[in-house]
Parts: structure tokens; sequence; C-alpha cells
């Protein structure tokens, strides 16, 4: 089963600064574009997965991307040292991972993985075809076989601090509102002495990463963060929350050569 989503990859400050407008492809199947066009290719998708897959096991999964002609695609980008993005949700976004399927050629991509348990999980990938200018998004939902865990409801965070591997981070905005620009900040520091963390390091090409997503696994932000000075202890990211409602987001960080990610639940308001 598919559902619609909203995709939105942000460029740098450098790239916003030249007055290029906010683009937001409204829709995976078509991408029909909101308010502006954009260069985005129209993609089909063909996932193969095993029947009836189990939880706890390395699972192959493969999908083909093919053009509107069913002609699979040749050549793909490298968007932040990737050819795809994948990420996988669970349905009550309790479980989140970001990973890098290999390109095999002729429009397939590989990889494996293993889910936590049985369940509804979202497999989103993100890429772009040679000559697009903004990425493409398929989307696959995947049954998995085995103990189910019960879902939590999602709750938005009563206080946007969280520490993570020795991390303390805190998420604040300038300003939160749906349908409007806005900064969304990480601030790191060491959770054990309260000192700033300076030292963080690029991670795939940007000096952190962060996905967003509604409770209802429907509309999808993949952002990276604004050109800064320094590595660290703030991030700031830019974005646009298209609807009101409540969103799951995930910063991701590296020090010392391991990738932290820092979870948040938040109530956007119109």
């Amino acid at each position: 089963m598919k559902k619609s989503i909203i995709v939105m990859s942000l460029l740098y400050m450098m790239l916003l600064s030249a007055c290029n407008p906010i683009r937001v492809p409204k829709s995976r199947m078509d991408h029909r574009m909101d308010a502006t066009p954009t260069d985005v290719i129209p993609t089909k998708s063909e996932w193969r997965i095993e029947d009836h897959p189990n939880a706890n096991k390395e699972i192959p999964i493969s999908l083909l991307i093919k053009d509107e002609s069913n002609k699979p695609f040749q050549s793909f980008d490298t968007v932040h040292e990737k050819k795809m993005h994948l990420f996988i949700f669970s349905k009550d976004l309790a479980y989140f991972s970001h990973i890098h399927p290999n390109y095999k050629g002729n429009g397939e991509f590989a990889f494996t993985t293993k889910f936590p348990a049985g369940g509804d999980y979202m497999l989103l990938s993100e890429f772009t075809p040679k000559g697009g200018g903004d990425p493409s998004v398929e989307s696959h939902w995947v049954q998995i076989a085995g103990k189910t865990v019960k879902e939590k409801p999602l709750i938005p965070d009563r206080k946007l601090t969280k520490v993570v591997d020795g991390k303390k981070v805190t998420l604040s905005f300038d300003e939160l509102m749906a349908g409007m620009t806005v900064h969304m900040n990480f601030t790191i520091s060491d959770a054990a002495s309260n000192q700033p963390i300076k030292n963080l390091q690029p991670y795939l090409g940007a000096m952190g990463h962060a996905v967003a997503i509604s409770d209802d696994v429907e509309k999808y932000l993949h952002i990276h963060p604004m050109t800064t000075e320094g590595n660290g202890p703030k991030v700031t990211f830019m974005t646009v929350f298209p609807e009101k409602g409540i969103y799951k987001v995930w910063g991701q960080f590296q020090q010392n050569g391991k990738v932290f990610t820092v979870p948040f639940v938040i109530d956007v308001p119109k």
C-alpha cells in the first residue's frame, strides 16, 4: 500500500539567498508542484522483498526506479555523497532508520536490513535521476511478521531537550507555525560537563541532517542545514511545515566518527 507524501529537500543558505523559491513537491505519485514548478522527474518504482518477511532477520530488499514508460533510469546524481537516501519508519514512528542502498546499475538499488519487531513499516527512498533538479521520492509499505510491540501514541514533548550518547541536545525554533519559513535550531553540549560541543564533523557532506514526518506518515521533509561557521554547538535548519499537526523530527549529527540521532515530537500550530 502506498500513500501520498510531501517531500522537501532544502538547499544550503547560499542557494536560498539567491531568491530561489522554496519548492515543495505535492505528491510522490505524479510530482505535481505546490505553487511553483520544480524539476522533479516523474518516476515509478518496483519493490522486491520476500514473502512474509520476519522481524529480527536480515532481509534483502531491492527497488527498481523506472520512468513513465517503464524503462529503468540508467544514471542518478550523487546528492550528499549518496545516490539514494532511504528511510524506514514504523507506523507509530517509534522506529527510524536512515540507510543508503547500493546502486547495482540499470535502475536497481539493493540493501539488506533488519526490522526490530512485527508490524507495518514505510520504506521511503529519495533520489535524483540524472537531469533532475529536485529529488524524486518513492515509498512502499511492508508488513513484517513476528512479535509486535504495543504502539505508542505520538505525544508532543513538553521539554525539547534530550540526552543521547552523552550529548545534551536542545531543539528550538525562532517561530513555529505551519506554512511559514521557520528556523529549526539544534544546540549540542556535552551532557556530563555541560560544555558546548564545537567539534562536530560533517555527516554526508553537511553539518547535520534532519528528517520530519507527520503523525499520519504522509507529510515528509528531509532538511539540510544552513551554511554556518564553525562545527557547533548550534546547527540551524530552514524549513516549512506544510500543515499544522504533530510531527516527529530526527536530527542526525556526527562527532569523533560516530553518528548520533536525536528524536523530538513537536506540535506545529496553524
